[in-house]
């Protein structure tokens, strides 16, 4: 009774506080009541045996606790196991709430369990969660570039559209800028609800990006107070970068999440994940190695470029063959691979591929520089992965849930790896820029961007014509 009276006590004095200082209050779409809501998956530690989970709820509920139970047919549940959660309470611009977390430990892997968080009263329905193996074997994920805005409204078709498509994926990747403006809960509602049910059950790897931070002083930037209440993720990273750098180890696949917000702002969080990154790389048993992270190491965005993380961070992506490396920020689509050359469709290959892309409504104009294998402007999109042992399938489709871009790498032992470029090319590239956009351009931003147009489909026209050859070739008859 003292803890609800002091909540409440906290709460009243909060709304009091905020409405002194607006005359007319926001309103609040997404108000915590006590029943559990923004309930999502994560991984702390093994996928294999372990899963976590976080939600909020209102004030009034002092404590969380959870159920879980290996799924059965029968809705007679009779082997349940109860886990208390951790509670912490979250003042945000609108209402004050209380955020709970579970960390689901000793479980077997290959298994389907059924879960359920409450107070002991009000609870959740039951979701169902299946661990991972602990041998390597076939998976697949979806990865996210920025939703950030509009994202109820515009957002929210592309993560159900992807879940539509791949319902049976392992986890999500969301490569950071999840919201526009992190101290506004209002946003953070927008993302739970667009993602709904869906993040219960498959769970979320997320990276944060410059829109997870506030800027505090002129050289200070803080990470949201929403994030580490909202998620629970592995803290096997840097000291004072938990939660943001860390990595997973999944069926065979290496997956790496790196701040770069933290990275570009501080010397000191650089060194210490580029000593991090190194150690992670050189002991990595896993055949296949993914990094996802928001800033891109080539920018597709015309007038951008972060030339410290090519200085840095490539050179240990190229040391140790990355595959994969994930990304956001720029909000427009390029796909492609400094150490891949120009005009090829099959070849063997060093370093990861490179991928930006944007799965929300706001865009920007692709600089169309000569590593973009494939671009995309005005478009979102949302991409699977698929991994079979010694082969990996990408593909990028639009919102509308059309293929739009499709690679494969093959890894076999003692042989170099090797690209596939499989981009569809009966499907044109949405390249060309709407008329109202081009009319906001000014005429020499229209000349340039007319300049880097016309070469980009030059150096596309190479690579079609150097398939068509390879094609017609495999067709001809062999010479006796």
């Amino acid at each position: 009774m003292k803890h609800l009276i002091s909540s409440l006590f906290i709460a009243s004095f909060y709304v009091l506080a905020v409405s002194a200082q607006t005359p007319t209050a926001p309103v609040d779409f997404y108000p915590p009541t006590i029943v559990p809501d923004r309930i999502i998956a994560t991984w702390h530690d093994d996928p294999a045996t372990s899963f976590s989970v976080n939600w909020r709820t209102s004030i009034n509920v002092l404590k969380g606790i959870a159920q879980i139970q290996k799924s059965v047919a029968s809705p007679d549940f009779d082997s349940v196991k109860i886990v208390e959660a951790k509670t912490e309470m979250l003042l945000n611009d609108l209402h004050v709430a209380h955020y709970h977390s579970v960390k689901f430990s000793g479980l077997s892997p290959e298994t389907t369990y059924a879960y359920r968080v409450g107070d002991g009263n009000i609870w959740s329905e039951w979701v169902h969660f299946t661990t991972a193996s602990k041998i390597v074997k076939p998976f697949s994920f979806l990865y996210f570039g920025d939703a950030q805005n509009d994202i109820k409204s515009k957002w929210s078709r592309t993560i159900r559209q992807a879940y539509s498509d791949l319902p049976k994926a392992d986890f999500m990747i969301h490569a950071g800028d999840l919201i526009n403006i992190n101290k506004r809960d209002q946003e953070w509602g927008e993302w739970f609800y667009a993602g709904g049910w869906i993040y219960q059950n498959i769970p979320s790897i997320l990276t944060p990006g410059n829109h997870e931070y506030s800027r505090v002083t002129p050289t200070e930037s803080k990470l949201t107070a929403h994030w580490r209440p909202s998620f629970t993720l592995p803290e096997n990273g840097p000291s004072g970068l938990e939660e943001t750098v860390y990595y997973t180890d999944f069926q065979g696949a290496r997956i790496i999440s790196l701040n770069t917000t933290a990275f570009l702002a501080h010397k000191k969080d650089s060194a210490s994940q580029m000593e991090w990154l190194d150690k992670v790389l050189a002991n990595n048993p896993n055949k296949w190695t993914f990094v996802t992270m928001h800033h891109p190491v080539y920018s597709p965005a015309a007038g951008r470029d972060n030339p410290s993380l090519k200085n840095s961070l490539k050179i240990l992506f190229d040391k140790y063959n990355v595959d994969l490396v994930l990304q956001g920020h720029d909000h427009t689509y390029a796909r492609g691979g400094n150490n891949l050359p120009e005009g090829g469709m099959v070849m063997d290959s060093t370093g990861p591929v490179y991928v930006v892309s944007v799965s929300g409504p706001k865009m920007y104009i692709s600089s169309m520089l000569s590593w973009i294998d494939r671009a995309a402007n005005e478009t979102q999109l949302y991409q699977t992965v698929h991994v079979n042992g010694d082969s990996l399938t990408y593909a990028a489709y639009t919102t509308l849930g059309d293929l739009y871009d499709k690679f494969k790498i093959v890894k076999k032992a003692g042989k170099s790896k090797q690209f596939i470029d499989e981009e569809p090319f009966g499907t044109a590239e949405r390249i060309s820029l709407s008329p109202s956009l081009l009319d906001k351009m000014k005429e020499e931003e229209r000349a340039d961007w007319s300049k880097r147009f016309e070469a980009y489909k030059a150096r596309k026209k190479v690579k079609e014509d150097n398939f068509r050859k390879s094609q017609l070739a495999k067709k001809a008859p062999k010479k006796k």
